[in-house]
């Protein structure tokens, strides 16, 4: 999967999830309504319901600060980082662009060494859990579970298997008109790129995505 690939499909999932997550804050926000008010039965399911409403208020409220540029970001950030290097700079040592950054360990230390977590429990900023979201996708498009020893390195030894590098930009072209499993997705996430940049300008939010990452009429408000 190249870049539109990526960067379309991961951002339609984070359009998902922000929406989801809009849908369950609007939810708990919402008072509930009932004729001839609550019976005995309703008051003893109550209480934990409105436990578990206060934890799904919490995650729901990531929803609200999901910066869509950081997520096109992190959607590359692996490519963006293993590529040059081990394709251009150590080519003679690594000669593979899916090297460290494609690796799971690489996810939790953006997830935890960098404190998405902590940054937006105390602060209320998730820039370092939108990256996460991204990688995470990532990932996931380019299926790394097929190649263990990269996914899961360093449990199966600290060096990556290496690629034949003869003509690979050529062969990457070509198998963008040739290989559906390259070409079709590089298409729907074209697709999807450009009704979300049709729609800021329609809308005329494109200015507003790009200072705040965010699309408000995209959300439920």
């Amino acid at each position: 999967m190249l870049v539109f690939g990526h960067t379309g499909l991961t951002l339609g999932a984070a359009i998902l999830v922000s929406h989801a997550l809009d849908r369950i804050r609007f939810a708990q926000n919402t008072p509930d309504i009932r004729e001839g008010g609550s019976s005995r039965c309703w008051i003893k399911v109550r209480r934990p319901i409105e436990l578990l409403g206060n934890r799904l208020s919490r995650i729901a409220g990531i929803g609200i600060h999901i910066d869509m540029r950081l997520v096109l970001i992190g959607s590359l950030l692996p490519d963006i980082i293993d590529k040059p290097v081990g394709l251009y700079f150590l080519k003679e040592t690594f000669s593979n662009g899916r090297i460290f950054c494609h690796t799971l360990l690489f996810l939790i230390i953006i997830t935890i060494l960098i404190l998405g977590l902590f940054i937006f429990k105390f602060y209320r900023k998730s820039w370092a859990l939108m990256f996460s979201f991204g990688t995470l996708t990532h990932l996931i498009f380019d299926q790394m579970w097929r190649t263990p020893q990269t996914l899961f390195w360093p449990l199966y030894g600290i060096s990556f298997s290496s690629m034949d590098l003869t003509n690979w930009f050529v062969n990457i072209f070509i198998a963008l008109f040739t290989d559906p499993t390259v070409y079709v997705p590089e298409l729907i996430g074209l697709g999807i790129l450009m009704w979300f940049i049709w729609t800021l300008l329609r809308r005329r939010e494109l200015i507003y995505f790009i200072k705040y990452g965010k699309a408000p009429t995209l959300s439920i408000q």
